[in-house]
């Protein structure tokens, strides 16, 4: 690839996720922010590598079910005491005891569905086609090899200098992705 051309990053290839979580840690320690590994298996130890702490999705989740027990409680507050008010036996007509099943219920609704779409937003999908797709090698990503990749819109990526780094985290081989 020319100087040129477009680049996604560099990426490069390991043999042992042990390597890639070394790899990983090192990058962060180096400065690079904008990085991402890939492997055929989750490593547990390697989102603490790469610093992977979003917490992002456990309050839209929070702010989610709030709003869904406001609504499924006002819902039935609206009904039983402006809609249709039916006073029954002297029974006040917001009788709040009555309502927490429905509350719970709608609160637990709101939560899941929260709690997926956010998701579904936040890891940018659906993504039919990434740049790394375009390394031939990166097919084995599922199968039985670990990936590196450092993107180029990183603050402190310059081509020749990362291309020397990862060579130095003992890669087996580095690529450039185009984008």
């Amino acid at each position: 690839m020319d100087q040129t051309t477009a680049a996604y990053g560099l990426m490069a290839e390991f043999d042992d996720p042990s390597s890639l979580v070394a790899a990983a840690r090192r990058t962060y320690a180096e400065g690079y922010r904008r990085f991402d590994s890939y492997s055929p298996f989750p490593i547990h130890e390697l989102f603490d590598a790469m610093q992977c702490h979003d917490r992002r999705v456990p309050l839209f989740v929070l702010l989610g079910g709030i709003a869904g027990a406001i609504a499924g409680f006002g819902l039935q507050s609206w009904v039983s005491a402006v809609a249709y008010p039916l006073n029954i036996g002297g029974r006040p007509y917001i009788s709040w005891p009555m309502f927490i099943p429905v509350t719970f219920e709608v609160t637990i609704l709101f939560a899941a569905l929260t709690a997926v779409l956010s998701w579904i937003a936040l890891n940018g999908l659906p993504m039919p086609y990434h740049p790394v797709f375009n390394v031939a090698r990166f097919a084995r990503a599922s199968q039985d090899r670990f990936f590196l990749a450092i993107e180029a819109t990183d603050p402190k990526f310059d081509r020749t200098r990362t291309f020397e780094f990862l060579k130095g985290l003992g890669a087996r081989e580095i690529n450039e992705v185009e984008a």
